[in-house]
């Protein structure tokens, strides 16, 4: 067996969860997996007949996490498991689900092949980032999705001074700039109006949101480089900005300071039954496959 201890993380904030989750473990025992559930998981749903341990725990005693829940439910388990190299599995118990990909009509079926060895792995990079003042770190994070750099409160366009390893690019007047992984590609950054880049390339994604210079577009750049983007200022004298790691923010930014961005030394692994098919989950949730009919406009 490749999986003998299996950790089930869930989106406790929905109701109803504990059913799914349950569901989940009885297939996993029923494959001769051992089950552990995530603290806080357990302890919201209500499920008391699963072993309940950390996130810590389950990075040193889990083969298999699966998630249940949306993307951002595997967002944060991701970050918390980085450093411990445990795989992951996506249910989608949420909306869109760009990488929590299985829908949850199909767990059984999918995760008895994952379990009999039907899988494939695929290493998706994060970002790391810091936020320096006076050459002192204020904060740092890292990221599966994005950092995102934008204005605080109600206050005007932040101002931006962009630099790749050292070398100047441009400065940016804008409500805010998105850098993204090529997983979070499809999150933030596609709203933006930025590219949908493949989940392996090795590259960072920089999308300004509502630039003043309608000119300025999305930059790729490679992952081998640090970028530096430090606020020249703010819109407003007192306002400030906030720096966002996937769901964690900052918000004490100020003129000066520089948030300084590199591709992360871990990688998350995603495990995907076979037959993963990345541009068949765009189909599916961006509707690609849909033909405009001649009375859509009517309706």
């Amino acid at each position: 067996m490749h999986f003998k201890t299996v950790a089930l993380v869930g989106r406790y904030h929905d109701s109803g969860l504990d059913a799914p989750l349950r569901a989940v473990a009885h297939t996993l025992k029923q494959a001769g997996c051992s089950v552990i559930i995530e603290s806080d998981t357990a302890r919201y749903t209500g499920i008391q007949d699963i072993p309940c341990i950390s996130f810590d725990e389950i990075g040193q005693q889990a083969d298999l996490a699966i998630i249940v829940g949306g993307d951002g439910t595997m967002l944060g388990a991701a970050r918390q498991l980085a450093h411990s190299g445990v795989p992951l599995i996506g249910i989608n118990h949420g909306r869109l689900g760009f990488i929590t990909d299985i829908p949850l009509p199909h767990a059984h079926e999918a995760i008895t092949s994952v379990i009999n060895g039907q899988y494939e792995t695929e290493h998706r990079s994060l970002l790391e980032g810091r936020v320096v003042r006076d050459g002192e770190t204020l904060v740092s994070g890292i990221a599966l999705n994005d950092i995102v750099i934008n204005r605080a409160g109600r206050g005007g366009m932040i101002e931006l001074r962009v630099e790749l390893d050292g070398v100047f690019m441009h400065r940016q007047r804008a409500d805010g700039v998105v850098v993204a992984t090529p997983t979070g590609s499809t999150a933030y950054a596609l709203a933006a109006n930025g590219p949908i880049l493949y989940p392996t390339l090795n590259a960072f994604l920089l999308v300004p949101v509502a630039p003043q210079t309608l000119s300025n577009r999305p930059v790729v750049v490679p992952d081998s480089s640090t970028l530096s983007l430090t606020i020249t200022a703010l819109g407003r004298v007192e306002s400030g900005a906030s720096v966002h790691f996937d769901m964690q923010a900052w918000s004490d930014c100020q003129p000066g300071d520089c948030v300084e961005i590199r591709r992360a030394q871990k990688t998350v692994c995603f495990i995907h039954p076979t037959g993963y098919s990345f541009f068949s989950t765009l189909r599916q949730k961006l509707d690609w496959n849909r033909i405009p009919q001649p009375n859509d406009a009517n309706e």
